[in-house]
């Protein structure tokens, strides 16, 4: 909600130095130590890189209120101008996990407790996003074509990278980070649109992707052993289907539907996203999308495989809460075929939310 990139910074350092904490509240636990610390130096570093292209864009344009700002940058663009630009696009590029800002994903997420992971992946990351999209279209709306390109970029890099990433891991909790930067990168593309149709496609796949990732983790969460352990591998979780049918069903939609496999809703929210790139006239960028997307959808059916095909490894024996229990069964309710019931209201509301946006612009 902030107006000036003062107040913005302050947010944004406020919600950051609170994640570094909670990623490496494992004190006794090395992977936890270490994810924190990696996310504090790599987010210290883009913090830095936020501040100087905020302070290039005070000194090109006077002042640091949002409505002096997208003022200052009217007409043609400084060279210095550009370059506080671009480096305030970089931060905001690191807060929302997209390549090539992406490298303490992976480790953040599996070292972290899943818990806080779980948190990283949504909260955080709605909070960014729509940080993002009020920069650049209420600040940077005068000048579409010099951030266009930027998010075009970190888009597409982002699709191709996450999916193609993801391919090699066998740490379930590394493999959903990459899935959360894939996703990304199908996020900033209704973004990179520019007009109020890909706002509104960019928000509903928003929605969809919490959901999803919300019930994946939830899930991660059920892997359990007797003692309360958790289990985080692909090796642990074969033949899942056999002792714990109900978790593998719902990873298994899960999964089908971040692939964006109908008629699950993930399917719906790269629907509306391609047809606004589609609309726009980007169509070889929804082209190289889709094609990754077709890449990405390997390592979810790999959870299938293991899930459904392999001997059992029988480790998962643990009981379940029941809020563990209602948050699956409604993150997998909402990702069903069920979830379209929500689309009209859910299109609405995005339409609304995109309208003032650019109303405020």
């Amino acid at each position: 909600s902030a107006n000036d990139f003062m107040a913005l910074y302050l947010g944004l350092e406020l919600n950051s130095l609170a994640a570094y904490v909670l990623a490496s509240i494992l004190r006794r636990d090395t992977r936890s130590a270490e994810a924190g610390l990696k996310y504090f130096v790599l987010g210290a570093l883009a913090s830095g890189i936020l501040l100087y292209g905020m302070s290039l864009l005070y000194g090109f344009t006077g002042g640091t209120d949002f409505g002096v700002v997208r003022e200052g940058l009217t007409g043609e663009l400084a060279t210095g101008a550009l370059f506080g630009l671009i480096f305030v696009m970089a931060g905001l590029a690191f807060k929302i996990a997209a390549v090539p800002f992406h490298m303490w994903t992976p480790d953040v997420y599996e070292g972290a407790p899943t818990p806080v992971t779980a948190f990283f992946s949504t909260a955080p990351k709605v909070a960014a996003v729509a940080l993002t999209a009020r920069v650049v279209f209420d600040v940077f709306g005068e000048q579409v074509l010099a951030w266009q390109q930027i998010v075009m970029f970190t888009a597409l890099a982002s699709i191709v990278f996450g999916a193609l990433g993801a391919i090699g891991q066998e740490n379930l909790k590394r493999l959903l980070a990459y899935s959360s930067i894939n996703n990304v990168g199908f996020i900033l593309l209704g973004l990179a649109v520019a007009n109020e149709a890909g706002a509104s496609a960019m928000l509903v796949y928003l929605f969809i992707y919490v959901a999803m990732s919300l019930g994946s983790f939830v899930a991660l969460l059920m892997l359990r052993s007797e003692s309360g352990d958790l289990y985080e591998t692909f090796a642990d979780i074969k033949g899942l289907a056999v002792t714990r049918p109900v978790i593998a069903w719902s990873l298994l939609l899960l999964m089908f539907s971040l692939a964006g496999i109908p008629p699950l809703l993930g399917f719906y929210s790269k629907f509306v996203v391609f047809q606004a790139t589609v609309e726009a006239g980007l169509i070889a960028f929804a082209a190289i999308a889709i094609g990754a997307s077709v890449i990405g959808a390997f390592y979810y059916i790999k959870f299938v495989k293991v899930m459904f095909f392999d001997e059992p490894a029988g480790v998962v024996t643990g009981k379940s809460g029941v809020a563990h229990w209602v948050l699956l069964i409604l993150t997998v309710t909402i990702i069903s075929p069920l979830g379209y019931f929500l689309t009209p209201s859910l299109t609405d509301l995005a339409d609304k939310a995109a309208g003032a946006l650019f109303m405020a612009v």
